[in-house]
């Protein structure tokens, strides 16, 4: 059993699902987005 009931085939199933309606690049391009999103947040926290 994986993370909150959720098994490794489902998860695997979601994905195929998220790359089929987004597409590759959407989802590298919000990857990247979203990192540097939590990089300026942990930098704001750290300079309080």
């Amino acid at each position: 059993m994986g993370l909150s009931g959720i098994s490794a085939s489902q998860l695997l199933i979601l994905a195929l699902i998220l790359l089929l309606l987004f597409g590759s690049k959407k989802i590298r391009g919000l990857g990247s987005d979203l990192g540097s999103a939590i990089k300026g947040f942990k930098k704001t926290i750290k300079e309080d």
